[in-house]
C-alpha cells in the first residue's frame, strides 16, 4: 500500500524560506538540491509513514524524524494520507510553533 503525502501551506512556506536562505548563504543550485532532496525524502514516506519518532507529547499523532542531521521533519499518518507539517532547518523552536499550532 502506498500512502498519498501531501504538504500543509506552512510547510511549503518553510520549504521555501529554506531555499531562499541556502541560496543567499551559498548558491541557488546547493539550496534546490537541498530542498529537492527535503521533498524527495518526504515524498518517501509514502512507503514508509511509520519512521521516525512519535512525539504525542508536543501533538496528538505527530511524528518526527530528521534529514541529514540539520532538518526536522514534522509529519502526522491519517488513513492513507501523510501530512507533511512542518519543515524545520537547524535550531528552531518547532515544539514551541507545532504546539502554538494547536492553541490557535
Amino acid at each position: 500500500m502506498r500512502y498519498r503525502v501531501v504538504f500543509s501551506p506552512e510547510a511549503e512556506d518553510q520549504l521555501v524560506a529554506l531555499h531562499h536562505y541556502i541560496a543567499d548563504a551559498a548558491s541557488p543550485d546547493i539550496a534546490m538540491q537541498y530542498t529537492e532532496a527535503i521533498v524527495s525524502y518526504c515524498e518517501g514516506l509514502s512507503t514508509f509513514p511509520h519512521r521516525g519518532t512519535r512525539r504525542d507529547d508536543v501533538r496528538p499523532g505527530l511524528r518526527m524524524t530528521n534529514y541529514r542531521k540539520r532538518a526536522v521533519i514534522a509529519f502526522g499518518v491519517d488513513g492513507e494520507q501523510v501530512s507533511i507539517i512542518g519543515v524545520f532547518y537547524g535550531s528552531q523552536d518547532y515544539e514551541s510553533v507545532l504546539q502554538d499550532d494547536l492553541d490557535h
